[in-house]
């Protein structure tokens, strides 16, 4: 497995709670690190750089002694004015894992290799697996088809196969992954972790509105509309909260729709993957990652029992 010794402390479980916008706080970062897997945020989810600052001295507070590593997703784009003023904080603060998004850029790799960080990119296709991995990255998050949020449309067998034979860091596969036996299917693709974002929604510490939780828990596959109707950019949505926001589903745009600032779309019209449909019921953090954990066990066995 190609996961960094940084990052190989208090692991459990090879997963990630990855860094959903508006939804991963402090409270899920922390119940997920203490119970053995890598709890994410983005950095934006705080309005200020010196909020941010606040909510990684108050997680480091409140860490055990053997938790895992944690990490913040920065947003490498100029339509970010915040990034720079964000990346002195992750540096002085040495945050372990940094997850980029939009850009994969020489400068901020070589900047959190500095004080012995880890970056993370996440990925759509194969072109950007390129450049990130020029870009000297340790780790590529592959957001295949069926994810949560701005995902891709590549069969994930195909895009860890492709990835895999040019890149020989850490390949994190994202998409439709709720359980503990797909977190056992992502390691026998060739992945060394996987990325759960919508399963964690589904958390008691979780910052999604109970309505949010609950939606997705009612939720199965062909509940997900995948469209750029919402931020510009095609992304998967649920919905009933695209119904609820008066907008229809059968007739969407193949451009953005005029719904205000970008913050207030993804507030009220709620973002899930396809695997939404294994996500059954709201379980504090700890609870979930102890049956991941346990059926991930089983899936293994499984497998073991039934080779030829």
């Amino acid at each position: 497995m190609a996961i960094p010794a940084s990052l190989q402390k208090g692991l459990k479980l090879p997963v990630i709670a990855a860094p959903m916008f508006l939804v991963s706080g402090p409270d899920l970062v922390v119940e997920a690190c203490n119970a053995g897997v890598i709890g994410t945020f983005p950095s934006l989810n705080q309005r200020t750089t010196e909020g941010y600052r606040d909510w990684i001295h108050e997680i480091k507070g409140r860490l055990t002694p053997d938790a895992a590593a944690f990490g913040v997703n920065h947003i490498v784009h100029p339509t970010n004015p915040r990034l720079m003023a964000d990346m002195m904080v992750s540096v002085e603060e040495k945050v372990p894992l940094i997850i980029t998004s939009l850009g994969a850029v020489r400068d901020v790799v070589d900047a959190v290799h500095g004080y012995g960080g880890v970056v993370f990119h996440d990925i759509a296709n194969i072109r950007h697996a390129r450049k990130a991995a020029q870009a000297g990255v340790d780790g590529l998050i592959l957001v295949a088809n069926g994810a949560g949020g701005h995902a891709g449309v590549v069969n994930p067998f195909a895009l860890v196969d492709e990835v895999r034979s040019f890149f020989d860091g850490a390949i994190i596969l994202s998409g439709c992954l709720s359980t503990g036996s797909d977190v056992a299917a992502a390691l026998m693709m060739g992945a060394d972790f996987a990325y759960m974002g919508t399963r964690f929604i589904a958390t008691t510490e979780s910052a999604a509105q109970a309505e949010y939780k609950q939606m997705i828990v009612d939720a199965g596959a062909s509940d997900i509309t995948y469209t750029p109707a919402v931020s510009g950019i095609p992304a998967n949505f649920l919905t009933p909260s695209l119904v609820a926001n008066g907008i229809d589903p059968k007739s969407l745009p193949e451009h953005k729709l005029d719904m205000g600032e970008e913050a207030k779309a993804w507030k009220t019209v709620w973002s899930a993957g396809q695997g939404a449909g294994a996500v059954r019921d709201i379980l504090p953090t700890a609870q979930l990652v102890a049956r991941l954990a346990d059926e991930f066990s089983h899936a293994c066995d499984k497998f073991d029992k039934n080779r030829l």
